[in-house]
């Protein structure tokens, strides 16, 4: 594969929080256009900006190293020295930057792996680079088979299955003691960012309300609206708390503030439908005795950190088969690129052969006079035109199977030289052949692929 994908970008790997934000690039359309200069080295390019992670793909002329021209103008994008960017880069070119693009679409370059985040975030990157414009044949075809190569993964591997972040895991926990969790209500107690990951991940299960309890109202307020939820004083918490199914607590209390004789009361208001507790805060804030009544379940840190630990070394064991799958995809990918630059060489492959047919036509045309009928004349052209496709088959079809392989360019270039594809100067009396007239006088007018032949007028005969 020719070097003609290159890949830039740093990560939560390679810089700190502090680079990440000076490097964060908050219109990519803006960089995406400034590469691509009509001069430059790149023709294609795309912007991936995140929390975790600043890529800069992009598509140019082989031979020509990018690298300068995309960290100068990334810096100066940023208002920075290239300089304090260069130390925490990584680059990757050809199939290893299409390998990496593929990794990052399918989770398995992510801080949390597996997490499915990155690729919404790659579609919405290349929507914009799309409708910018700065994107062209190799990177549609590229970006479009991460994402087939992300969905593969997630199909074919359970590395998405299981929870690996705490509140994921509550929530996950929940579904499984209630079998669904549309329509059951959630309360949140506290409104840290553990309790806005967890309002995340009950939305998206699809529960029907969320309550927001805080000790400062006000933020339990903004919660609530963000999420579309009701905040609730914290003095109204043993009153509100029938109404719940759910309930996450994670305050900064210094003794519990939920004992098991209140619950018993709150019990017998719902009727003893079950109640699902989650006390992701040290220290707890939910009594441990709750989890001795009945129709009560209760998960402190400790028991969801077990949870998140199997389930990582499951994603691990599944990211095994994802490289697997990914490293398929690659290869496929490689194909079509390998391809695509042995097209240029099948184009003119056939180009030479009809060539060469239309100048064998119209020397016969010469022999044959001027009453040849013109459906005769087109049978003829058909018949020469198809002749030296005949003839020229196998040598394609070779020729496309050992572009598959690692001297599949060596291949390429003995062909073209074969047939002098490029025309290389030859002295005029290599063949003893100087200043040979032409064939045929009307060999200007025919085309590649002329639609008419060369028939003689009734001056030649």
């Amino acid at each position: 594969m020719q070097n003609t994908i290159h890949l830039f970008g740093l990560n939560h790997k390679t810089a700190d929080v502090e680079v990440r934000e000076s490097f964060a690039i908050a219109d990519g359309a803006v960089l995406e256009r400034a590469l691509l200069s009509r001069d430059g080295p790149i023709r294609e390019a795309l912007v991936l900006s995140t929390c975790n992670r600043v890529e800069i793909l992009a598509a140019g002329a082989p031979g020509v190293d990018p690298k300068p021209a995309v960290l100068s103008r990334w810096a100066g994008h940023c208002n920075r020295e290239p300089g304090r960017l260069t130390p925490h880069i990584y680059v990757h070119s050809g199939a290893d930057a299409v390998e990496h693009v593929f990794r990052v679409a399918s989770g398995l370059d992510s801080m949390v792996l597996g997490e499915p985040q990155i690729l919404g975030q790659m579609k919405d990157a290349y929507r914009r680079a799309v409708e910018n414009g700065s994107t062209g044949v190799i990177l549609n075809r590229l970006l479009h088979k991460a994402f087939s190569t992300a969905k593969k993964v997630r199909t074919a591997t359970g590395i998405g299955a299981s929870a690996v972040s705490i509140s994921y895991a509550a929530v996950e926990l929940a579904k499984r003691i209630f079998g669904e969790t549309a329509g059951k209500t959630a309360m949140l107690i506290g409104a840290g960012e553990m309790a806005e990951l967890a309002a995340t991940h009950l939305l998206t299960a699809g529960i029907a309300h969320l309550f927001v309890v805080n000790r400062t109202f006000s933020r339990a307020v903004e919660l609530a609206e963000r999420f579309r939820g009701t905040a609730i004083p914290f003095e109204e918490l043993a009153s509100r708390l029938p109404e719940a199914d759910i309930v996450i607590s994670s305050t900064g209390a210094p003794q519990a503030i939920i004992r098991a004789k209140d619950i018993k009361e709150v019990l017998k208001k719902r009727r003893q439908r079950p109640m699902f507790f989650i006390d992701i805060a040290v220290p707890r804030d939910i009594d441990p005795d709750v989890n001795s009544l009945d129709n009560v379940y209760l998960y402190d840190i400790d028991d969801l950190r077990e949870v998140v630990e199997e389930n990582l070394a499951q994603r691990k064991e599944e990211a095994t088969r994802a490289e697997e799958i990914v490293r398929e995809q690659v290869e496929s990918f490689s194909h079509w690129l390998r391809a695509l630059d042995l097209s240029p060489t099948i184009v003119d492959v056939l180009r030479h052969g009809e060539d060469i047919a239309h100048r064998e036509l119209c020397k016969t045309m010469r022999r044959l006079g001027p009453d040849v009928p013109p459906e005769t004349a087109q049978a003829l052209e058909r018949l020469a035109v198809s002749i030296s496709h005949k003839i020229l088959h196998e040598p394609i079809v070779f020729l496309k199977r050992r572009s598959r392989e690692n001297a599949g360019e060596r291949f390429i270039d003995l062909i073209r030289r074969i047939f002098d594809l490029d025309r290389e100067a030859i002295p005029e009396d290599a063949h003893g052949r100087a200043n040979s007239p032409k064939e045929c006088d009307h060999e200007e007018q025919i085309s590649n692929k002329a639609s008419t032949p060369c028939v003689p007028t009734s001056s030649r005969n």
